[in-house]
């Protein structure tokens, strides 16, 4: 299968659409509060869908220049979506009283959070030369961010309560 100019071109391709994806679902958030950091997320989306990875091979200095601007933009998403899940989605309202299904929900925003961060963390451990030696082959940052991803999706499914509902009563 020729995937164009190197084998990761099919990897960039599905990272623009990824990243439409995540924009598209910004653009909606659940709660009342639109907060300014959701519109940097989207900014973030477009920014990680308008400049691909460096290609594996081939790459000029341009190329890399845009590679590490999507490098940098992916950072930045990902760590809105830690603040989304820890700081914003654990919000109960200051009138309130939260419920027991509000508490529970609470525990998977802050799980699902915290495990965003250590992906962060072990991307940028997994990309030191020594380290990225030995692992490079097992394809860490596709995991990592996939990882990431599903821990954002259970997070965002949870404060539309697709997930823990609070029961009727």
């Amino acid at each position: 299968m020729n995937y164009g100019r190197d084998r990761s071109s099919w990897a960039r391709n599905q990272s623009t659409k990824h990243s439409s994806f995540y924009m598209s679902l910004l653009s909606e958030v659940p709660g009342s509060t639109r907060d300014k950091v959701f519109y940097l997320a989207c900014v973030f989306a477009i920014g990680v869908a308008l400049f691909p990875t460096t290609p594996d091979v081939g790459a000029t200095s341009r190329d890399k220049l845009i590679g590490t601007l999507h490098l940098s933009l992916a950072a930045l998403l990902f760590l809105t979506f830690a603040y989304f899940s820890i700081l914003l989605f654990t919000k109960t309202a200051p009138d309130k009283e939260p419920t027991p299904r509000k508490l529970q929900r609470n525990i998977v925003y802050l799980v699902c959070g915290y495990t965003i961060l250590a992906c962060i963390f072990l991307m940028v451990v997994v990309a030191i030369p020594p380290v990225k030696t030995l692992v490079e082959r097992l394809t860490p940052i596709f995991w990592l961010e996939s990882v990431a991803v599903v821990a954002f999706g259970v997070s965002w499914l949870t404060k539309g309560e697709t997930i823990l509902k609070d029961e009727e009563t």
